[in-house]
């Protein structure tokens, strides 16, 4: 070509060129590869210093040598070959996916670009949180035989272990671990086998639920299957209580023989009667009497009975029906030294000598066996008005005596009387074993001379009932949906063909800490590996489905505390463990399977016995690291069921506990487990509540915004009682109006017009106030008053879950609707005019009924001896505390002291105590009630000096005052600012008193 076709930039500017024409242009030969793009002409870029002039393009290269690959030259036509190719899109070599396949991927790093401090090859952590056993362990039973009797309800039992802490529920149901599985006992360090957290450990209390599904037999030989829920005692931790209640059909209550009937023991009792669970009772730590009082045995009789005997008054002071009566004579009273790994009932002591002595009616000797009848040695039977005044009681003289004789002949005799005394009872023991310790050496001769629990298998499953028996009980007081259904009958007989229905109450962590596991009971049908279902939360209803998530469950276990054994499916009235479905799960939940014909309902929330008191804010000291927080607080939300977390408008977040060992375990959690960051804690403070203790000083009305509607409203005071019923859930809105009325009218004299206008409670269904449509038919016009009733019950929940002095909620007040002016165009009524006036004028009308503060209250129970009752006084009187009742113990040297202690004050009450009595004194604290701080929190008139604890009549106030500055208030409490201009002025001028 002539330098004419091309400009003085070097484009072609000639004529067309013919593809077949010949072109100075060298062709460069083509690196083979795999088919691909190759930038905009399809082709390859040429290789530089590739030399092409000893092989001619037309002919084919030579085989490679080391490949055997066809090396070929790719031609490219003279178009191709013309076409300018930026420098980006030529491609050189075949891509990564060209040479290795489209299943590798390869990655280009450029380096530095990660901190010195990361390891290139991070180790691998091992969270454990929780104690498990690496393996399963070897059972005394065939576990294929335990699956298999899922599918028997009528076999099984599921049994509630509760009491008061320390009183040997753990031990309990160690014992029972120890009769099932082949685990070595060691004498000095208990077992706790359902004691799985590290802080349990630590403590060494039961702070969760321990479940235990476990084969036990009776003493026909025929085994149970038996679903045990260990549960702790401590009184900061009954909502675990709660939540194993609801999926018990029993409750074995254990009892200290020595410290009776205690605040833990009282409140699970309290509980379990007002689920209307069946009790039965184990008599625990029996050879305290022997070991530590040395009572004789006839004494030691008396200390039995008085314990029983306690426990039966607290029943009666609840429910005085004789269903109820707990007596060894009936057996469902069992004796029992957990500790030593012995129990017994009245039957099966009679069965021990019906076995040696021969020929007896173990019934009716059984029950001569307790009260006041004793055995004429001479004529050889039971009187109960003996000649001889030095008479033994038959339980003294046939069970107490010849224990007391085992114990010290164990304690305190050489090797031969006890050898001869084993021989005539018809133990024998290996040699090695006269050589052991005295601990060990005592359970070896009681586990041989009691034998395996089986009194305490034969009284759970004659007195507790199966989940078939017990299902219509349990499905009528929690399930809020009707029973007339198909749905509604698989649920009340329990029936394994039914619908699928499971009821979450707990949910466990895995060992590290990173997922949750649902516990729940399966009500009817049955749940499998794989199944797909839907999880409905608490707020769920048929109104409103956006609490339903679907799910697929990833496993079915059985919980053994320590591991968990994999089951394909579950069946009706089992307790299971299911993975995969807690994702949306926060406390409770219904899981249904899908595709069910009928509406899905829910089970009710869990009706706590305690409240959460006690707060303090949290922040992570590197803000960077919110987020891990806000999901550590979200976990703890799940891990414990009467945790409550919160944001405050401020930004604080905050966590609210049942007490100080409470929050402590939650902020162990936060920072341990579930966030693994520092965290600042605040000092903690308690929950406050808003009330009033006169009617409103004048009516209160407020108009809308846009001056087309008006409220008119008083507060007053409510009744008392009447608080406590709502939450307790005696009176419902659930309920019809006139069920609701007839309830305030013969229990609080309410009148017929007031009682069948409640319009609602607040701040929700179950909130101790109440709203009364107070309104005359012939002043306003009802129909309109109906249409916007839902908007004022919104404003008035509103108001109630924020009162106007701190922002905390109200408690204990009436507000009545006195009049209402409504608007008849729908739009001038909408809820955004509707909700804040009506918040706005129950805000004024509490300001003006003598608005007071309400503190929550401990109730306190102290365990000392009797050289320290003084110092618990004192300790008590230091901190706004006062003492109700200080009894002795009887049979014991020990003080029970009961008082009253304000939250505010209990904060290192224990410490203080301890530290007073050397140790010796031991609190439980539970919430009880609330009560007005004294002072008036809107008296400006107070002078507050910094630094120095207010007293007095300045606590209110000063309270107050805090409350608000902690929130981001500002410090003045006007009820001029939700008051209408017109009002305003009215009282400014008659009485500007009220103005404050």
């Amino acid at each position: 070509m002539s330098t004419e076709d091309y400009d003085e930039f070097g484009n072609y500017i000639g004529g067309d060129l013919d593809s077949d024409d010949d072109s100075d242009v060298d062709i460069a030969p083509a690196v083979p590869s795999a088919p691909g793009p190759a930038g905009p002409s399809g082709s390859y870029a040429p290789l530089e210093g590739f030399d092409d002039e000893d092989q001619d393009a037309d002919e084919p290269m030579d085989e490679d040598e080391d490949t055997g690959m066809q090396m070929t030259l790719h031609g490219v036509d003279g178009t191709a070959g013309n076409q300018v190719v930026l420098h980006e899109d030529k491609k050189y070599y075949a891509t990564a996916e060209e040479t290795y396949g489209p299943d590798v991927e390869a990655m280009v790093q450029e380096e530095d670009t990660q901190l010195l401090t990361e390891p290139i090859v991070q180790p691998v952590k091992v969270r454990n949180f929780t104690v498990q056993e690496k393996d399963l362990p070897m059972t005394r039973f065939d576990r294929n035989f335990m699956v298999d009797m899922l599918q028997h309800p009528d076999m099984s039992r599921n049994v509630m272990v509760a009491g008061h802490i320390h009183h040997g529920k753990t031990s309990l149901v160690d014992m029972l671990v120890f009769e099932t599985h082949q685990l070595t006992w060691d004498a000095d360090r208990p077992t706790r086998y359902t004691d799985t957290h590290v802080l349990e450990r630590a403590r060494e209390i039961s702070m969760k639920c321990g479940p235990m599904t476990l084969v036990l037999p009776d003493s026909r030989g025929k085994s149970h299957l038996v679903n045990l829920i260990d549960t702790p005692g401590h009184l900061n931790f009954m909502d675990e209580v709660a939540c194993a209640t609801r999926l018990a059909d029993g409750v074995v209550v254990v009892v200290d023989v020595i410290e009776g009937v205690m605040a833990g023991t009282e409140a699970v009792i309290r509980h379990a009667m007002q689920e209307g669970l069946p009790m039965v009772l184990v008599v625990n730590k029996m050879d305290r009497l022997i070991l530590e009082l040395r009572l004789p045995p006839s004494e030691a009789f008396f200390k039995v009975k008085h314990t029983i005997e306690e426990v039966n008054s607290f029943v009666a002071s609840i429910d005085p029906d004789e269903k109820y009566r707990l007596s060894p004579e009936r057996g469902n009273v069992a004796f029992a030294s957990t500790q030593m790994g012995w129990c017994f009932t009245l039957n099966t002591f009679a069965q021990m000598y019906a076995d040696t002595y021969g020929a007896l009616d173990v019934d009716a000797f059984a029950k001569r066996l307790w009260g006041n009848i004793y055995f004429d040695g001479e004529r050889r039977k039971f009187v109960r008005n003996p000649a001889d005044p030095e008479s033994k009681r038959s339980f003294v003289h046939f069970i107490l005596e010849p224990l007391y004789k085992l114990y010290t002949t164990v304690l305190s005799e050489d090797t031969d009387t006890l050898k001869e005394t084993l021989a005539d009872l018809r133990i024998t023991l290996k040699p090695a074993m006269y050589k052991m310790d005295v601990r060990p050496l005592l359970k070896v001769v009681t586990d041989a001379f009691f034998g395996p629990s089986i009194g305490l298998v034969d009284m759970i499953t004659t007195f507790l009932p199966s989940p078939v028996a017990a299902a219509r009980q349990k499905v009528e007081r929690s399930f809020t949906g009707p029973l007339n259904t198909r749905l509604g009958e698989a649920l009340l007989s329990c029936d394994a063909d039914g619908p699928t229905v499971v009821q979450v109450t707990k949910l466990f962590m895995t060992t590290d800490a990173q997922e949750f596991r649902a516990f729940g009971r399966v009500m009817s049908g049955k749940i499998s590996r794989g199944q797909p279902v839907y999880v409905l939360g608490e707020g769920y209803s048929l109104d409103d489905e956006e609490d339903m998530v679907p799910a697929i469950v990833e496993g079915v276990m059985l919980d053994e505390s320590r591991y968990n054994v994999d089951i394909e499916t579950a069946y009706a009235g089992n307790l299971v463990l299911l993975s995969g479905v807690d994702a949306s799960i926060n406390k409770t939940a219904t899981i249904y399977e899908r595709g069910i014909d009928d509406d899905m309902y829910i089970f009710k929330p869990i009706r706590h016995f305690a409240q959460s008191v006690l707060k303090v804010a949290v922040e992570p000291v590197a803000p960077s690291e919110l987020p891990k927080m806000l999901d550590g607080l979200r976990k703890i939300n799940k891990s414990y069921p009467l945790v409550q977390t919160k944001v405050e408008e401020s930004g604080e977040h905050i966590i609210l506990g049942t007490g100080e060992i409470y929050v402590d375990s939650v902020l162990h959690d936060l920072r341990k487990l579930f966030s693994e960051i520092e965290i600042k804690v605040s000092d903690p403070v308690t929950k406050f509540c808003e009330t009033v203790v006169e009617t409103s000083a004048l009516k209160c009305y407020a108009e809308t915004p846009n001056k087309k509607n008006k409220l008119t409203m008083i507060s007053e005071p409510l009744e008392s009682g009447i608080a406590k019923d709502i939450e307790n859930g005696k009176v419902t809105m659930r309920m019809t109006n006139k069920e609701r009325g007839k309830f305030f009218e013969q229990n609080y004299g309410w009148d017929l017009l007031a009682s069948r206008n409640i319009w609602a409670f607040g701040p929700d269904d179950n909130g101790p106030n109440v709203l009364v449509n107070d309104t005359l038919p012939s002043e306003v016009d009802t129909k309109l008053l109906t249409n916007v009733r839902e908007s004022i019950k919104q404003g008035f929940q509103w108001a109630a879950r924020e009162g106007p002095l701190c922002d905390e909620p109200i408690r204990g007040v009436k507000f009545r609707l006195l009049d209402a002016t409504v608007s008849p165009e729908p739009i001038y009524r909408g809820g955004g005019q509707i909700i804040p006036t009506a918040r706005r004028v129950c805000y004024s009308s509490m300001l003006l009924a003598s608005p007071r503060l309400l503190e929550p209250v401990y109730y306190v129970e102290v365990q000392a001896p009797a050289d320290c009752v003084a110092a618990v006084y004192t300790v008590l009187s230091r901190r706004r505390g006062h003492v109700t009742k200080d009894i002795p113990k009887p049979g014991s040297p020990l003080y029970t002291v009961k008082a009253y202690i304000p939250v505010l004050d209990a904060n290192g009450f224990e410490t203080d105590l301890r530290t007073a009595t050397m140790g010796q004194a031991f609190p439980q604290m539970t919430f009880d009630h609330w009560q007005v701080v004294p002072g008036d929190p809107t008296d400006k008139t107070i002078q507050l000096r910094p630094l120095e604890p207010a007293q007095g009549q300045d606590l209110a106030r000063d309270l107050v005052l805090k409350t608000r500055r902690r929130k981001g208030l500002s410090d003045s409490i006007a009820v001029a600012k939700y008051l209408d201009d017109d009002l305003l002025v009215a009282i400014s001028a008659s009485n500007p008193d009220l103005l404050g």
